[in-house]
């Protein structure tokens, strides 16, 4: 019996904490003073051609909370091997670099992940990116809690100013 109790337990506790995370509750984070509202917006990346080794996922991380945090790490079922990365100048060439680290979202702040600049880079995958077919990702925080969110599938070479999707203004915060 008890064991049942606890799987019980364990499950609703599973469950309180996914409704939680995906439908803005409230999270206090590792302090008692920490405010976590994390929102994330405008999530999309590109299609890629068939044979395509690599793509790039692009968000905006807004930081509503009273205490920095920072982004560690992307997962998503498209790949096994995903991570956070930047471009830098080496010389005169632009060079990827990944951020073992992460991203620093300083409270109150906003962070935008794009083309070019910070973004999440999705490596060794075994299918191409789809357009039109969202990709799942979980966002991981030092703080907050994950995120999940969908990409939204854009064109080769679109951007989000440039493409009319529905939802592409959709954010997802969480408190």
């Amino acid at each position: 019996m008890f064991m049942l109790r606890t799987a019980l337990f364990s499950s609703l506790l599973l469950v309180s904490t996914t409704l939680l995370a995906h439908h803005g509750g409230s999270h206090d984070g590792d302090s008692g003073d920490h405010d976590s509202r994390i929102e994330i917006s405008q999530p999309w990346t590109r299609a890629t051609p068939p044979g395509a080794g690599a793509g790039g996922g692009f968000v905006t991380i807004t930081n509503h909370g009273d205490q920095d945090d920072r982004l560690m790490g992307v997962t998503t079922p498209i790949t096994e091997r995903s991570e956070i990365h930047t471009m830098e100048m080496d010389g005169d060439v632009m060079r990827m670099a990944p951020l073992p680290g992460g991203i620093e979202l300083p409270a109150g702040s906003t962070v935008t992940l794009a083309p070019g600049g910070l973004h999440l880079m999705f490596m060794e995958l075994p299918a191409p990116i789809v357009e039109g077919e969202p990709v799942p990702v979980t966002l991981e925080f030092q703080h907050a809690p994950s995120i999940d969110v969908e990409l939204h599938v854009l064109p080769p070479g679109a951007s989000p100013e440039g493409a009319a999707s529905e939802g592409m203004s959709h954010s997802h915060p969480v408190h």
